[in-house]
């Protein structure tokens, strides 16, 4: 029985085998149908807020506003575009066949098409073969399609593909673009008569233009609104405030909050919808303060600024102003945050953090602010002043350009340059002899995206390592975050410092806390309510950058002002231009406590209170935290001991005092250059006493050249008669009325008293320039005088 079952079985097949071949391609050809990505056509790049708000879109490459689809349909549309096009839309399997043979018929009778019999499906799928030939066998395959539609997708997503690509006039694509252009709203947030002038438009886009056809437009959605009434979707009271409600004329401007950010992120993500970390009112305010100092430092021809913020807990990019609200003809269009620019002086805190953290200076070390020449390059301070000697950390809250440049000579240009390229400051790329001492003064370019995302990483490497008992992660410096998606990695947890030490850190930013404020603000440090940030500025060659980057334990702020153009300004600093913008962003944030000492990286240690050196046993000495493991900067070697006479007014040695009568005391000295230009600032400095009348004082004088340095090379300029002009060399004596005299080769010069000041005029050639004092003791300098041609 069994094989007559099996024997009918293989006829039955044998017999309709090409039934079941054509049947079985058919439903083949019926499954692949249909393309797995119905659309095509490129999309606008888009980005929203943290909050989901609309920041800003950009028009796709095929000159069409068309938005990539939103997860859901708003029920006001469903309800309007279900109701006009296709009532039964919830029950047909792709089409109506009694809509399909009405509209036929209706067709028929008026010889030209007055209806369409199409359902939303098959719209979608029309939509998608834009550009196919109307005909019957169209018709057909648009069935066809339609039907598999629904097999692949629910309802809702058919209808999120008719609202993301229904044309509603213009070069408006898409029910989210349509609600932005005619009423400035999301379409979650249009009325029932909006929503029903949009339901009608993918009709007869044609109708929307402002001024042409209202009348038709007008009863087209009205007669809408009638049959949702009479459905009863809405009420009455509904129905009626709807009727009065107006038709849109003039387009409105989609929201543009963040447009460089939008251009930044439409070079990888284009055509793409993303959300950002963008904090949409904090953006708002950001890009007020932007404009309201655009248009006062126009006044000034300075055109240009840039500001950005950044959550150091997590990297993201709060907000994000790539330039002023200028116009084409300054560079309005420039993202100046990723534009390379000079530094000016805003590397100075990685150099003193660098220096620190390998025991090469401590917080209060002083570094000489003297007239210095290094190779022919000789920097300026900016004021053009000198303070003979300055603590370390003093010469940065100052920004003080000869303590830096004395600091990175001691330290090597090629450690700093390494440091730099760890901290991924990708603009700083030419070799380390390109840029010289000039690197730490504004010789190299970086940019705001660089920099903060530098800082953002030294705060967050401090703030771990104080709130998990002395741990570092190794991926602390991580790149900036704008897409909100995203999960962030710091990497694993060690107990070796990825760059720079949380003591080291620390004691930097409690030196750039004391930095001087803009005008106005001097007496911050008298309010509770005052900020309390680290931060830095720099003004690059020429004033034409200015720079302020500031930092709290859960905030980075980064500001640039200038002109795109490079222009320079004379009224353009860091701490007058952009200093003022970095605190008016700060007082949008919410206020930290500030940092907590990272005690498990810091040590007290035993300084001296005049130098910050180490103290010896001649210093006064004080308690200050200096990074762990880090007493290798040598004691003081300013302090020495000195014998006075019993009067302490004069000093004495053996040569005319028993050494019974002598009194012994530890004096503070510095060398000769410093000490002329630190007395001038510090009226407690107390130079060494004269030696007493009768005493040898040979051994106890101590003079030098502050102008020429050793085998420096002066050039001689001209007059406009052609004729030389003379030179000038400056020495210092540590005795204050002490008289030198002065020699070029074998000619005498002269004398000088006091301020120690020789005008030389001398011919093209190499010569020894000597210098005496009364009591023979002499310094010799090696100089070659070169004339201009």
């Amino acid at each position: 029985m069994g094989k007559s079952y099996k024997a009918v079985a293989v006829a039955f097949f044998k017999e309709h085998r090409i039934k079941f071949s054509i049947t079985f391609i058919l439903l083949l050809l019926y499954f692949f149908c249909l393309p797995r990505a119905l659309f095509s056509e490129p999309y606008s790049t888009v980005i929203e807020s943290a909050e989901g708000e609309l920041l800003g879109a950009r028009i796709a490459r095929d000159g069409q506003w068309r938005f990539p689809a939103q997860d859901s349909v708003p029920e006001k549309f469903k309800k309007c575009i279900v109701y006009f096009e296709d009532q039964h839309f919830y029950s047909h399997p792709g089409f109506n066949p009694a809509a399909m043979v009405k509209a036929i018929r209706q067709n028929y009778k008026a010889g030209r098409v007055v209806r369409g019999g199409s359902t939303l499906t098959q719209q979608v799928i029309r939509l998608s073969r834009e550009g196919q030939k109307r005909s019957y066998f169209e018709k057909l395959i648009e069935l066809i399609l339609a039907t598999r539609l629904e097999v692949r997708h629910n309802k809702d997503e058919i209808l999120g593909l008719y609202a993301a690509h229904a044309p509603f006039g213009s070069n408006v694509v898409g029910l989210e673009m349509a609600a932005w252009r005619y009423f400035g709203v999301q379409p979650h947030q249009l009325s029932w008569a909006e929503t029903a002038t949009l339901a009608v438009l993918p009709n007869a886009p044609g109708l929307i233009y402002p001024g042409k056809n209202q009348e038709k437009l007008l009863a087209k959605r009205n007669r809408l609104l009638k049959k949702l009434f009479t459905e009863k979707v809405i009420d009455k009271t509904t129905y009626e405030l709807a009727l009065r409600e107006p038709l849109p004329q003039q387009p409105y401007a989609l929201p543009q909050a963040a447009p460089h950010l939008l251009q930044h992120i439409a070079k990888t993500k284009e055509g793409h919808r993303i959300k950002t970390t963008v904090k949409q009112q904090l953006q708002n305010r950001v890009n007020q303060i932007a404009a309201r100092y655009y248009n006062e430092y126009r006044q000034s021809q300075i055109h240009n600024l840039a500001i950005i913020v950044v959550d150091v807990q997590t990297r993201d990019i709060l907000a994000y102003v790539g330039n002023s609200p200028t116009d084409k003809a300054h560079g309005k269009d420039v993202d100046i945050i990723t534009a390379p620019r000079s530094t000016g002086s805003i590397l100075k805190p990685f150099l003193y953090a660098a220096m620190l953290d390998d025991g090469e200076l401590l917080p209060n070390t002083l570094i000489p602010d003297i007239p210095t020449q290094i190779g022919g390059y000789m920097p300026k301070n900016f004021d053009n002043t000198f303070d003979g000697a300055v603590p370390a950390q003093r010469a940065l809250a100052r920004s003080l350009n000869i303590p830096s440049v004395l600091m990175l000579k001691d330290h090597s240009v090629y450690k700093f340059y390494e440091q730099l390229r760890h901290f991924k400051l990708r603009d700083v790329n030419k070799h380390p002899n390109h840029y010289g001492l000039s690197l730490i003064l504004g010789g190299a370019e970086s940019n705001l995206w660089d920099l903060c995302r530098t800082y953002a990483g030294l705060t967050s490497t401090l703030n771990h390592f104080t709130n998990t008992q002395a741990k570092y992660r190794t991926k602390e410096f991580a790149e900036l975050n704008w897409d909100s998606g995203i999960n962030r990695d710091f990497g694993k947890e060690t107990y070796n410092k990825p760059e720079l030490g949380a003591g080291s850190i620390w004691l930097t930013y409690n030196a750039m806390k004391e930095v001087n404020r803009p005008e106005g603000d001097e007496a911050w440090r008298f309010y509770d309510s005052s900020l309390e940030i680290a931060w830095k500025t720099g003004t690059s060659f020429g004033s034409r950058d200015g720079w302020a980057i500031g930092t709290n334990s859960r905030y980075v702020v980064g500001v640039w002002v200038g002109n795109a153009s490079g222009e320079g300004r004379p009224s353009l600093t860091g701490v007058g231009s952009a200093a003022p913008v970095l605190f008016d962003v700060f007082n949008l944030l919410p206020r930290q406590q500030w940092f907590a000492p990272p005690y498990n990286d810091l040590e007290e240690a035993e300084v001296c209170a005049l130098s910050g050196h180490l103290a010896g046993e001649s210093c006064p000495k004080a308690k200050q935290w200096i990074p762990a493991n880090r007493k290798q900067t040598g004691l003081c070697p300013y302090h020495k001991i000195i014998h006075l006479d019993a009067t302490g007014r004069y000093r004495v040695n053996s040569s005319c005092e028993s050494v019974d009568n002598m009194v012994t005391r530890p004096w503070f000295v510095l060398p000769p250059v410093m000490e002329m230009y630190y007395r001038t600032t510090h009226m407690d400095y107390l130079p060494l006493p004269p030696f007493r009348a009768g005493c040898d004082a040979t051994a106890g004088a101590s003079m030098d050249f502050i102008y020429p340095k050793e085998n420096g090379k002066v050039y001689l300029t001209k007059d406009f008669n052609g004729r030389l002009q003379p030179v000038i060399f400056k020495a210092a004596h540590s005795s204050a009325q002490a008289r030198l005299f002065w020699y070029l080769g074998n000619r005498y010069l002269g004398e000088t008293k006091t301020f120690h000041e020789m005008q030389v005029q001398a011919k093209t050639g190499k010569y020894l320039l000597t210098i005496t004092d009364e009591s023979g003791n002499e310094a010799v300098r090696r100089v070659e005088l070169i004339a201009e041609p």
